[in-house]
């Protein structure tokens, strides 16, 4: 669809460019359809070198960087909210004194688009299980855009492809779900994967705040929409918000899945998310048949407990995406912990580590990376190496491992200090691994 007429003209102020090509993608998208923009970021220019310079043709578009400015929230038609921007943000602030729209992404592209959408959510699994309804959906014939929380896809960016045919599949985590409560929206059919605690350090400690943000993906729902809630959360969800919740429920989890339904993803965590997949499948119509062909093809995501390659009989697997205790103890439970080389550590988000490391005590060997959580933890694990080095801790697993091991990189922790991101850790990880 053409959807340039709703930006043409208009002064924009993108908040937010960031290095995941999200915010390039979006900025970019407004610049062609004819806005005003002013994209501003924390970053300084040279750490934002490769997003500016894909950027820099557009005479449309001012750079601020290193900084934010009250006045750049002032004046303008609207502004493009990146995800994680501090909910005390006295910019935010400004904006919304003044009567300015404050938007994200997704939401708008729904909004505008008016495509049916199947939206996923959840602390763990929310990638996996939104790649898995998007190859469903294209097994069965139907057009799909895959956006939200996707490396490098700028979901706004997706309006020029969007037909009355086509099924968004969008994967949201906490911060865009505020985007789709400002704008009095939740997707048509919604799948709320788990819950545990994260980014505690972005809600001062608050759980319950966000969850609140979470449960924005279905408090807008009617009762023509769907619900589907994994069992590790749907306790929780129905007896804080059952109350409120308009749509059809149905919980799921990997008993719902049929036993002769063989997956190339290992772990009984994976035949939970096929199953959550599968679940919202169904509530779309989409037949069992097409949803087999898909889930047991499918490969799984990178960074997810990712298969890279055998080394002398070692099998080296890049979970980078594991941010969080049970990420990583998920990841354990689908291998032979007494055989496993595990490589973690990272920058704290203040999660409590104590099912983590009594598990540890069962893994061959631990291998710690530096970071502020690797710091927190380092006494219960006295005889872990550690490293500020990721090929330095990649050579010790390699001479730790024997053959019939697996090198399992899960961090467990967030990458912020060492690397860009968990996907330029996993990156690195992946290349190191490759070279070998």
């Amino acid at each position: 669809m053409d959807a340039s007429g709703h930006f043409s003209g208009k002064r924009v102020t993108v908040m937010g460019l960031g290095l995941l090509g999200r915010g390039v993608g979006d900025a970019r998208y407004l610049a062609e359809c004819g806005a005003d923009l002013i994209v501003t970021d924390l970053k300084p220019r040279e750490a934002l070198a490769e997003s500016v310079a894909a950027l820099e043709r557009f005479p449309n578009m001012r750079f601020v960087l290193g900084e934010h400015r009250l006045e750049d929230f002032r004046d303008r038609d609207f502004i493009l909210k990146a995800a994680g921007v501090p909910l005390d943000s006295p910019f935010i602030a400004e904006a919304e004194k003044n009567n300015i729209p404050v938007r994200m992404s997704a939401d708008l592209f729904a909004e505008i688009s008016r495509v049916p959408v199947i939206g996923i959510t959840g602390t763990r699994g929310k990638s996996t299980v939104t790649h898995l309804v998007a190859a469903i959906l294209e097994e069965a014939g139907w057009p799909v855009l895959l956006g939200g929380n996707i490396r490098g896809v700028s979901t706004l960016a997706l309006l020029p492809l969007a037909t009355s045919s086509h099924t968004a599949v969008l994967e949201l985590d906490s911060w865009q779900l505020q985007g789709w409560r400002a704008a009095g929206m939740s997707p048509h059919i919604a799948v709320f994967t788990t819950f545990y605690p994260d980014h505690l350090n972005y809600y001062a400690e608050d759980i319950g705040a966000y969850l609140a943000d979470k449960s924005n993906i279905f408090l807008r729902q009617t009762p023509e929409d769907t619900l589907v809630l994994g069992a590790q959360c749907a306790p929780l969800i129905i007896e804080k918000y059952g109350e409120r919740i308009e749509s059809r429920i149905i919980v799921a989890d990997e008993t719902k899945l049929p036993d002769t339904w063989a997956l190339r993803t290992i772990g009984t965590h994976n035949r939970y998310n096929a199953a959550l997949a599968l679940a919202a499948a169904r509530s779309y119509g989409i037949a069992d048949e097409a949803s087999r062909r898909a889930i047991e093809s499918f490969p799984g995501v990178p960074g997810r407990l990712e298969f890279i390659r055998e080394m002398g009989g070692v099998n080296v697997y890049n979970d980078t995406a594991s941010t969080t205790p049970e990420a990583t103890l998920a990841a354990l439970a689908a291998l032979d912990p007494s055989r496993i080389v595990l490589i973690m550590g990272g920058a704290d988000k203040g999660l409590r580590m104590d099912a983590l490391l009594a598990q540890l005590a069962s893994v061959k060997k631990v291998i710690l990376l530096e970071g502020t959580g690797t710091s927190r933890i380092r006494e219960a694990l006295p005889h872990a190496p550690v490293y500020d080095s990721l090929p330095d801790a990649v050579e010790d697993s390699r001479s730790s491992a024997t053959r019939g091991d697996s090198i399992l990189f899960s961090p467990a922790f967030a990458s912020f200090g060492m690397f860009k991101n968990e996907y330029d850790r996993g990156d690195r990880f992946t290349a190191i691994i490759r070279a070998l």
